[in-house]
């Protein structure tokens, strides 16, 4: 129905001119919020009502060619015969059986992009396919107006900042990570064969990644799921502080080993403390400088800023990384970034033809789910939901480690003092279990090769990570416990130290993060459940061991 048609529509439904001017009125000014949106491509200030957000996703929804029904109730109704305006014959035509998941994806059945380019626009799928480029240009605009990350750098208007370009894929961070560096290594490929005017046979070929190690298992299955080797960079402690960060030493040394057969360095800004960001900044200038004398397409650099872009901090460590450095893509997740269901990722870079590499890797149509549930949520939150979410967990990041110090002074442990991490938390464990002998005094000062040393580290270790059962057991979840010297092997790999990133960290610890969307009201409940845990662990102790002794 045509706004211009109401007037008299509604006149012949003998209601009055008045009453139709006022319920116009709110009706031009919900279309004139939607053209302004198509208009400008910019998240609005204010956050949108759930009304005026489902209308807009079903006038997109009815551009694309699905049936109007679902399959359920159309097998329901044959024998009235087919009505609808499409009939699809194809093996795909985005229908759905029940009505219940129709309504829940707003009929937005054909999924997002085609088998060539997951951004690409489907002639069947024109709503769907305006849904996706509108939220790219939005989540573009959340984090350089909101978080802080810059589309272009130094002078003029050129896009080529850390948000200058980015793509939207609908998997989670790891399997985006294993997309980009895919992308990248199909992009390297071509440079390199043209830099060397050959067909790329006699050119040793970019199967290597140089990853500054973090405790985290998706970050190295997604290098060997991308059919590359990883090369696992060693940390370092730093003396001054509890901090464990990037061996530049070590980094210079593998790009020297390695030389060509590098695809990328892969490096991290969000992670669990004691580790703390990566110097991106210089790492981005080494990889620039050693890059400076090849030919081709050198040695990439790729971010892993899972859960970063709420960091402001780390934002302007990127923007200077692209300043001065090289950077290729950053992957961030969208349910930590913008709290919406796990199942997304937005990848940016200053290149858009990197972005194009990444895009065109992704293999087939893709769920259009993730994408509607970020449209839905950066609408609802606006420009100003945004900022205060962010501006909240900073206020917050004060208060927690407040918190944190009040704890561990209570029980004789201290916080990490890791000023490079302001998401994550860490407070030692190293007293947790010691009840009446120094049993941790006495297994510290061992030889940790020595058998008896590992059998006695072996029990602590057992009694501290039942610390963290009790935890989940009273509805304390995101702790993480790390215990010493423990070890994992992942796909044939050793990791030493396991959790903390570092093959030799001193103390048993744990960690919290304070996150964006958790209230004061949260983070306070967190503390006292936290505090009266503390109290039933040690009396549970003192429990066993006088048992024990009465044995």
């Amino acid at each position: 129905m045509q706004t211009s048609d109401i007037p008299s529509l509604f006149d012949s439904l003998s209601i009055p001119t008045n009453h139709t001017t006022v319920g116009l009125s709110n009706l031009l000014s919900s279309n004139s919020q939607i053209k302004s949106l198509f208009i400008h491509k910019r998240l609005p200030d204010s956050g949108w009502s759930d009304l005026q957000i489902q209308r807009l996703l079903l006038e997109l929804s009815c551009l694309d060619t699905n049936c109007e029904v679902c399959v359920k109730t159309q097998i329901a109704g044959c024998s009235t015969g087919f009505t609808h305006r499409w009939t699809g014959a194809g093996e795909r035509e985005g229908r759905i059986y029940a009505p219940l998941v129709s309504q829940r994806h707003f009929g937005l059945g054909h999924g997002i992009g085609r088998s060539g380019d997951v951004m690409e626009a489907q002639p069947k799928a024109v709503g769907s396919s305006a849904l996706l480029r509108l939220t790219l240009r939005l989540v573009l605009d959340a984090v350089r107006r909101g978080a802080g990350l810059n589309g272009n750098i130094g002078k003029g208007d050129a896009m080529n900042g850390p948000a200058a370009f980015g793509t939207l894929l609908p998997v989670c961070t790891g399997m985006s990570m294993s997309l980009v560096l895919s992308g990248l290594r199909d992009r390297a490929a071509s440079l390199d064969a043209a830099a060397d005017n050959r067909s790329g046979d006699g050119i040793p070929e970019r199967n290597i990644v140089l990853w500054s190690r973090i405790d985290q298992k998706s970050c190295f299955k997604a290098i060997l799921s991308a059919g590359l080797k990883c090369i696992v960079l060693p940390t370092k402690k730093n003396p001054e502080t509890d901090e464990v960060s990037t061996d530049l030493d070590a980094l210079q040394s593998a790009l020297e080993k390695y030389g060509n057969s590098i695809l990328a360095v892969l490096t991290t800004t969000s992670c669990f403390c004691p580790r703390v960001p990566d110097e991106v900044d210089k790492v981005a200038k080494l990889i620039l400088n050693y890059n400076n004398d090849i030919a081709g397409a050198g040695v990439a650099h790729v971010i892993n800023h899972a859960y970063g872009l709420q960091c402001r901090q780390t934002n302007k460590l990127l923007n200077r990384a692209c300043t001065i450095g090289r950077v290729d893509a950053i992957i961030c997740s969208t349910d930590k970034n913008f709290l919406v269901p796990v199942g997304g990722a937005l990848i940016l870079s200053p290149n858009d033809k990197v972005i194009e590499s990444i895009s065109k890797n992704y293999p087939g149509r893709a769920s259009a789910s993730p994408m509607v549930d970020l449209f839905i949520t950066l609408l609802s939150m606006g420009l100003d939901g945004y900022k205060s979410i962010l501006d909240e967990r900073v206020r917050l990041v004060t208060l927690f480690r407040e918190n944190l110090e009040r704890v561990a002074s209570v029980f004789g442990e201290k916080v990490l003092h890791c000023p490079r991490n302001t998401i994550s938390f860490g407070i030692t464990l190293d007293n947790l279990v010691k009840i009446d002998d120094d049993v941790n005094t006495a297994v510290s000062a061992m030889n940790l090769n020595d058998d008896e040393a590992k059998k006695q580290q072996s029990g602590l270790n057992s009694q501290i990570t039942k610390f963290g059962s009790m935890l989940f057991t009273r509805c304390i979840s995101g702790t993480r416990i790390v215990p010493r010297c423990s070890t994992k092997t992942i796909s044939g790999h050793k990791f030493d130290g396991f959790g903390s990133s570092n093959d030799n960290y001193p103390s048993a610890y744990m960690t919290a993060a304070c996150a964006v969307g958790m209230g004061e009201a949260e983070m306070k409940e967190f503390f006292v459940r936290l505090e009266k845990a503390w109290l039933d662990y040690r009396s549970t102790l003192k429990k066993e061991s006088k048992k024990k002794t009465n044995q």
